[in-house]
């Protein structure tokens, strides 16, 4: 096998690289600046949609490519038997866990998308605040159900850490660099700091 990733510093690829340093799998990483379709030539003709991360994954019998930061983790764990890091179908908390890899990104992420673009990647005469406050507002009133479902937790499915930790995890990690992590409650603020504490995320964070 070759797995290999393309990531940016900050980008949602960081959910799959922390899986990748969770699992201890060999890689082989892509480092390139943000946003890659116009500043890592050739990086279109790989990921035509230019998007965040590109995964391949070269096993004898195929050739596996994604584009999706959850569907790479869920993709990993499946293929590679981790099961300290995944939910299997059985399991009674099996919807919760996917539930929570979905919401991750669908929920958490996608209103922080809109805050990140109108406050710091448009220029100065397109950055728009009132999407700014619109779409914080839009997070932080989501972000309630994960201050409820942390009661009582320490990570969200089957009392252990998994993939829906890091996916959700991710979220947190963007509101962070978009300075919002002072608004996180009690307990997303615990999960917080439990989280930034995993050894594997600091090596992510290191590369």
């Amino acid at each position: 096998m070759t797995i290999k990733l393309w990531h940016c510093d900050g980008a949602r690829s960081l959910r799959p690289l922390w899986t990748l340093e969770e699992m201890g799998l060999k890689y082989e990483l892509v480092k390139m600046q943000f946003p890659p379709r116009f500043l890592h030539p050739g990086y279109t003709e790989l990921n035509p949609i230019g998007t965040v991360p590109f995964f391949t994954d070269d096993r004898e019998d195929r050739l596996t490519e994604m584009t999706e930061s959850s569907g790479i983790c869920q993709y990993l764990v499946e293929t590679y038997g981790a099961d300290d890091l995944t939910v299997r179908a059985s399991h009674p908390e099996y919807g919760e866990y996917l539930n929570w890899l979905y919401r991750s990104d669908a929920t958490y992420t996608f209103p922080q998308t809109l805050v990140l673009r109108y406050s710091v990647l448009e220029s100065e005469e397109n950055r728009n605040p009132q999407v700014v406050k619109d779409y914080t507002q839009w997070f932080f009133s989501r972000l309630r159900s994960l201050e409820t479902a942390l009661v009582g937790k320490e990570f969200l499915v089957d009392n252990r850490f998994t993939i829906a930790d890091i996916a959700v995890g991710y979220s947190l990690i963007l509101a962070d660099s978009l300075n919002l992590s002072g608004q996180f409650r009690k307990n997303v603020e615990s999960y917080y700091n439990r989280l930034k504490e995993r050894s594997a995320l600091q090596r992510a964070f290191a590369l």
